[in-house]
């Protein structure tokens, strides 16, 4: 137990509420009352306290007898993200990457219904709404977003399409949630996302997904470039090999640094 114990600063109600969060993972994704106080070694009774207690602050939802995390739990690991200082982490391979291709590129993380905008290399403008860190767009209409929502469990992604009112941002906007799903699972199996005018008309962006060391999806990296001058083949063929080559390069990175 940490120090802090002995000095009556430790609080033991915030170590349990994080040990139950901790209990569920890739095998465990979901879990009865019962299960949860024997993965944390507590009592039924101050189980079921600390699952209610996170179900009506949102970071819990129960189906009948089992608990499962909501995708805002999330939010959590962004408060974490944002304090590596992504952006001067990736900044270097960034700027290569936006030379070698002449194209804007950017990084994102998920803070669900939306993606943040963690790091930026802008060349000319081609958006009409200004972009930088800290900005926010919906996930849905996004190369990012669309990594980024490939890389979670199926129950989450579910959740978060179940609850989506995704709106026509163009003609070409994909809104309908089978559509979206098909396109997150195309995301998923190819190791990028391409999108064409979704988001804006006369934009086109690919993004590849960066990840940590256990392979988990933390955020994504893309270059946007102006339909006029890009097709859906040019960036495939000509941007996406520097693109995923970026991706890895910042995922190392960020390995070495110790922080995933």
């Amino acid at each position: 137990m940490p120090g802090g114990a002995s000095t009556g600063t430790f609080l033991q109600g915030l170590e349990r509420g994080l040990a139950v969060i901790r209990a569920f993972s890739a095998e465990a994704r979901s879990l009865t009352l019962s299960e949860v106080a024997r993965a944390v070694g507590i009592t039924p009774a101050t189980a079921r306290r600390i699952l209610l207690t996170l179900e009506e602050l949102g970071y819990v939802r129960s189906d009948n007898r089992r608990f499962s995390l909501t995708p805002r739990v999330l939010a959590l690991g962004w408060a974490y993200l944002s304090s590596l200082d992504l952006g001067e982490l990736a900044g270097p391979f960034m700027e290569e990457l936006s030379a070698k291709t002449r194209e804007s590129c950017s990084i994102a993380t998920l803070d669900l219904p939306d993606i943040v905008y963690v790091a930026r290399v802008p060349t000319s403008r081609i958006m009409t709404v200004a972009l930088g860190v800290g900005a926010r767009l919906p996930a849905y209409p996004t190369s990012m977003g669309r990594v980024l929502l490939a890389g979670l469990p199926d129950d989450e992604l579910t959740t978060y399409l179940d609850s989506l009112e995704a709106e026509p941002l163009t003609d070409r906007t994909t809104t309908a949630p089978d559509d979206l799903r098909a396109t997150i699972a195309k995301a998923r199996a190819d190791g990028y996302a391409l999108v064409d005018q979704e988001l804006e008309l006369g934009l086109r962006s690919i993004a590849a997904p960066i990840h940590n060391s256990r392979g988990r999806v933390i955020a994504a990296l893309n270059v946007s470039a102006h339909a006029s001058r890009s097709t859906p083949t040019s960036l495939c063929k000509d941007v996406l090999p520097h693109l995923q080559e970026a991706a890895a390069q910042i995922t190392t990175a960020l390995t070495h640094r110790g922080h995933l």
